[in-house]
């Protein structure tokens, strides 16, 4: 029997077991109640509530702008509609990366105000002041490698990371300081599927994959590109599994035809 049936919710050790029993993670963002609640009832494993909100919910162009205060308004509302589901934070940009007390004060805000399970923080060696403070307060972490979004200005692009030997050595380092420190898990972003095979295989804790390739112990995909309601974001990794902007758009203007035709309301939709 599968790892994540046998329980009623799913927690960081179940994540820990799922790996070890071969079974894939599946991972998805949310940032409202509505969609939460959808996907928490569709089965999936854990739920995270992305800066990528900064895009895809505010139309920012990088996630840097998104605040705490925002943060926290998506997780609480996304926690309303969880029953089952592991719900994981992102610590947004400038929250965490300077001042390791800074860091513990914002993931007790989360943990706090949310009532969510977890935090997710970008970076290796350089954050694991952080992480270490931030477990040392009970609240779990999950890491993140590869293409780290919040780091976008120093890249300045979204390519693929850790092509060359130097970054891929430098990754496989943080892969194994973040386990060491207690990250839960790990989300590799953009990176060759090859070294996400060798990186998965050398630790015990759980990987998740975004553009990393299918060997990671699990996937994650942002919901808007998933469901197609963001158009424009078409990468390689992508698979996109609807096309609601093509259906909400023909049911908009399904209403606005009844609408102007003094079609809607009918008869039968009045008192």
């Amino acid at each position: 029997m599968s790892v994540n049936k046998e329980v009623k919710r799913i927690t960081t050790n179940t994540l820990q077991k799922m790996k070890a029993n071969g079974e894939r993670i599946s991972m998805i963002t949310a940032y409202d109640y509505s969609f939460a609640k959808i996907f928490d009832a569709a089965g999936i494993d854990t739920i995270l509530v992305g800066d990528s909100a900064s895009n895809v919910m505010a139309g920012h162009e990088t996630t840097l702008p998104i605040t705490l205060d925002q943060m926290i308004y998506h997780a609480s509302s996304v926690i309303r509609g969880v029953e089952r589901s592991l719900v994981v934070v992102d610590l947004p940009f400038g929250t965490y990366q300077g001042n390791s007390k800074e860091a513990l004060n914002s993931a007790i805000r989360i943990m706090k105000e949310t009532g969510a399970h977890a935090v997710k923080l970008e970076g290796g060696e350089e954050i694991v002041e952080s992480i270490k403070r931030i477990l040392a307060a009970g609240i779990p972490v999950m890491g993140h490698l590869g293409l780290t979004p919040q780091s976008i200005y120093k890249f300045g692009t979204y390519t693929v990371r850790a092509k060359e030997e130097a970054e891929a050595n430098k990754l496989r380092s943080d892969a194994k300081i973040l386990q060491e420190s207690g990250c839960f898990a790990l989300v590799l972003e953009k990176i060759p599927a090859v070294l996400a095979k060798e990186v998965s295989e050398s630790l015990l804790i759980p990987t998740i994959g975004i553009g990393a390739g299918k060997y990671c112990d699990g996937q994650v995909l942002v919901m808007h590109d998933m469901l197609g309601i963001n158009t424009e974001f078409k990468p390689r990794f992508l698979r996109q599994y609807l096309n609601l902007h093509e259906q909400v758009t023909k049911a908009v203007k399904g209403y606005i035809k009844d609408v102007k035709d003094r079609d809607f309301p009918s008869e039968q939709e009045q008192y």
